[in-house]
């Protein structure tokens, strides 16, 4: 069996306080999935152990005995959702560390190809808390994460066209929520007066990443990349999804996005770049 693994964006993200609890922050973001995406094969063997291997570009990134697939695999084992080991090879086209939730998304495929009927209550509070949080983003195309445990659904998708820019810089996650001292006021879902595409892009110009300044901060070369997208021919908007590293242009058509790509590339031919929609 071949799956694919969906990469997400985030269009927005506020900061909204951090939990006294769980010292987990308090998030809003509206987000969608895009066609940008890891290859996983899954492949049932005989023994009594898991296989878990990765391959491509950013493989070399990604601990070999502690990582999302051998989590999820023993979450769902000590679930008794599966009996059975698997060789599992992981195609890594989704750049680590970057704000994509390449890792969340990977146990989520395995999620959903072992679990599908079974996804309970339970079983959604251990991988949040094994996985990540953001593991429920991963449900829903397109959608507004109200609170860290509702996600909103959006009545209609629109389609939306990307250049993505890595600058490959590794982003810690832990290190950039720890820089933050500032927070945003809670936003009302407001989607039901959304009623066409140039008004949701409206509302996502007038957005921000609260994470985002934090991450310029530390490297310079995320803002310079961020303005010089935003300035390009049928940019939208410009942002840095997540955590980061990975930079962003929303474009009006998949043609001004390639041609983005391709100025771009000429003078920062050290970055990975891709041209990417929502699915």
């Amino acid at each position: 069996m071949v799956l694919k693994s969906f990469s997400k964006i985030n269009l927005s993200l506020n900061i909204n306080r951090k939990l006294k609890t769980n010292k987990l922050h308090e998030i809003q973001s509206y987000f969608c999935l895009i066609n940008l995406f890891d290859q996983i094969k899954i492949k049932k063997i005989k023994g009594r152990r898991d296989i878990v291997k990765f391959k491509g570009k950013f493989s070399k990134y990604i601990k070999k005995k502690d990582n999302s697939i051998i989590d999820t695999l023993k979450i769902l084992r000590k679930s008794n959702l599966i009996s059975d080991y698997y060789s599992v090879l992981v195609n890594k086209r989704i750049p680590v560390f970057s704000g994509m939730g390449g890792g969340t998304s990977n146990a989520f495929c395995l999620i959903k190809y072992f679990a599908r009927k079974k996804i309970n209550k339970n079983l959604l509070s251990i991988l949040d808390k094994k996985i990540g949080s953001d593991l429920k983003l991963f449900f829903y195309e397109q959608g507004f994460l109200k609170n860290l445990k509702i996600v909103n659904d959006f009545p209609r998708k629109y389609k939306l066209y990307f250049l993505l820019v890595y600058p490959n810089i590794r982003c810690s996650t832990k290190y950039v929520y720890s820089k933050v001292k500032k927070y945003s006021s809670k936003s009302k879902y407001s989607f039901n007066k959304i009623n066409d595409k140039s008004k949701f892009i409206d509302l996502l110009i007038n957005k921000n990443n609260d994470l985002q300044s934090i991450v310029e901060n530390k490297y310079p070369i995320i803002k310079k990349l961020i303005i010089e997208i935003g300035k390009k021919r049928g940019c939208y908007f410009s942002r840095m999804t997540g955590s980061g590293s990975v930079c962003y242009g929303v474009f009006k058509s998949e043609k001004t996005a390639k041609a983005a790509l391709n100025e771009i590339k000429l003078k920062h031919f050290k970055c990975w770049l891709s041209v990417a929609k929502t699915i």
